[in-house]
């Protein structure tokens, strides 16, 4: 048989779920064929099809033979199989056994590397900062650190990404720096891979408002959520006012950690559905009773870069009441897309389902609209003009009671005096002091009355 003919064959194998090379192709379909889909076909769209594989094989076999420079038989079926997921929507692609792999790295959120974060600085891979508790962070590796060799190899001429495949490696293994610091000589560090935990959520607190910062889902998110809001608890001395969430730029990630972090502020209620191409499919998502924050007030921040699984947890929570949404309309990915390994090249990502919000709203390519729209601003401090006098500031005017003290400003409250500070963030802050000072406020009144 003709390489076309092979070619073919295997091509219609796998369309029609038949066994290839002795293994059964079904790792190659996200469920079984549906009798309506069954009788779709009809009788002569088989010999239709096995027409077009042939037209697919004359046009292999002519780039094969005519095409300027020699190609690979791997890199044009791989193209093709790409071409043929891309067609059909953004989000459905190919990924080789490469990038099959770097993307469960990121899902996992951890892997067999240093733990260190970086960025491309003149041609250098520059250190922006070490991770507590890993090999870079014990062996002394500081910010600002350029690294000029990786294993002797020079790191001139690499890409960001080749340089980080090359730090990366079986855990236990040794890896040999040679670092630029200042005006000191280069130097080289020894260090031994471990393992490394991406971290997905950090946060701070600010005066008794925690933030929490979640840059993507993955299979580390929820436990984060939980230690990081925990941290936050013990910092404000069981004194915390209510939580910003910080979702923007987030791409999106797992829908069951998407779920699991929804859940953590709802006690009951649908959190997300999923309907695919037969309605037997759908599936719907439930909270559990128990509430992270005890119904403190919640913010959640989004703006164009907050995407799928980000966008299930703002429209839950602003679905079910539970946060307020402040910021900027988000993205509008309302598809879920399943990674279906294929064995020995990689893995598929099919978009196999909508997904929508509790009341029912699909947000696809409509995105999430925040409850208080706030756009990205820079804070400027407009210094007090001569014309602008105060009650002080009139001659005669009575002093103030010796046994009447000034009220201090509340903890926190300076974080508008910086010119460059985060305008969303700030208003969300606000927000939710507002609303812990009005819950509080009400709470006291209903109280005395």
């Amino acid at each position: 048989m003709s390489s076309r003919g092979v070619l073919a064959a295997a091509a219609a194998a796998v369309l029609y779920g038949l066994p290839v090379c002795g293994l059964p192709a079904t790792s190659l379909l996200a469920r079984p064929a549906a009798a309506a889909d069954v009788q779709e076909q009809k009788p002569e769209s088989k010999a239709e099809t096995y027409e077009l594989l042939n037209l697919f094989g004359d046009v292999f076999e002519r780039v094969r033979a005519d095409y300027v420079e020699k190609t690979s038989d791997e890199e044009l079926i791989e193209a093709a199989v790409n071409g043929m997921l891309t067609s059909l929507d953004p989000h459905s692609s190919y990924l080789n056994a490469k990038r099959f792999n770097e993307m469960k790295v990121q899902t996992q959120g951890e892997f067999g590397g240093l733990g260190i974060e970086v960025t491309m600085d003149s041609g250098l891979v520059k250190v922006v900062s070490p991770i507590d508790d890993t090999p870079a962070f014990k062996a002394g590796i500081q910010p600002g650190d350029i690294i000029t060799h990786i294993d002797g190899e020079q790191v001139q001429g690499m890409t960001l990404p080749e340089a980080v495949d090359k730090m990366r490696g079986a855990v236990g293994s040794d890896i040999k720096l040679t670092i630029r610091r200042g005006e000191r000589e280069p130097f080289d560090v020894t260090l031994t891979r471990a393992v490394i935990k991406i971290k997905s959520v950090r946060s701070r607190l600010d005066g008794k408002v925690g933030y929490v910062r979640i840059s993507s889902f993955s299979e580390q998110t929820d436990i984060g959520l939980q230690e990081e809001v925990e941290k936050l608890k013990k910092e404000a001395d069981g004194q915390l006012q209510g939580l910003v969430l910080d979702l923007r730029n987030n791409p999106g990630g797992l829908l069951t950690q998407a779920v699991s972090v929804s859940d953590d502020f709802l006690d009951q209620g649908e959190i997300v559905s999923t309907r695919s191409r037969t309605p037997e499919d759908a599936q719907r998502y439930n909270a559990k009773p128990g509430d992270l924050v005890e119904g403190l007030p919640v913010v959640v921040i989004v703006n164009g870069g907050s995407a799928s699984a980000a966008e299930i947890v703002a429209g839950a929570l602003q679905d079910h009441g539970r946060a307020i949404i402040l910021g900027t309309k988000s993205f509008g990915k309302g598809s879920v897309q399943t990674i279906i390994p294929l064995a020995g090249h990689g893995a598929m990502r099919l978009t196999t389902a909508r997904y929508y919000t509790p009341s029912g709203r699909s947000i696809q390519a409509v995105g999430i609209e925040p409850d208080i729209v706030v756009e990205q601003a820079r804070l400027e401090t407009v210094e007090q003009t001569a014309a602008q006098r105060r009650e002080a500031d009139l001659r005669g005017a009575l002093d103030l009671p010796a046994t009447t003290a000034p009220k201090p400003a509340a903890e926190g409250d300076d974080v508008a005096a910086d010119k460059n500070a985060d305008y969303q963030l700030t208003r969300a802050l606000d927000l939710v002091r507002g609303l812990s000072l009005y819950a509080n406020r009400t709470g006291a009144a209903a109280t005395a009355h």
